[in-house]
């Protein structure tokens, strides 16, 4: 199924939504007994690393990727590039293999997962800012 390219964007934004919203719900339903100033900055920290260097870098690459692509219609599936597959089913996979490991100790999850939910969301969000960006253009 091929779509405007403009389109990707809404669709990047709605795949990032639904990952982020899952993983920041885990983090907050788990905090409940973690609840103290430093797991909060924690948290913070973690949400503030992965949209410097890691999500807010991505959502500008893909936008950009995918506003060039020369033709306007593309594969609904192109919102990613292979790499970015890759990495996301590694994080995921990670990600499941750490908490039914319990390798990692019981305040790792909720600080980790609250800032990089937090982050993946906001990831999200940009996509769909960067989609009616486009539409008004």
């Amino acid at each position: 199924m091929k779509v405007k390219k403009k389109t990707l964007l809404l669709i990047a934004c709605i795949v990032w939504l639904i990952a982020g919203l899952n993983v920041l719900k885990i983090g907050i339903t788990d905090y409940q007994d973690h609840v103290h100033f430093l797991n909060i900055v924690l948290s913070c920290i973690v949400f503030l690393l992965f949209q410097i260097f890691v999500f807010g870098k991505l959502v500008k690459k893909h936008t950009q990727r995918m506003m060039s692509y020369k033709d306007n219609q593309q594969w609904l599936w192109k919102f990613f590039d292979k790499p970015a597959f890759l990495i996301m089913a590694c994080m995921m996979s990670g990600g499941i293999l750490l908490r039914i490991s319990n390798i990692a100790p019981t305040v790792f999850i909720p600080v980790f997962y609250t800032g990089l939910g937090a982050s993946l969301t906001l990831a999200g969000l940009l996509f769909g800012k960067n989609y009616f960006m486009v539409e008004r253009g």
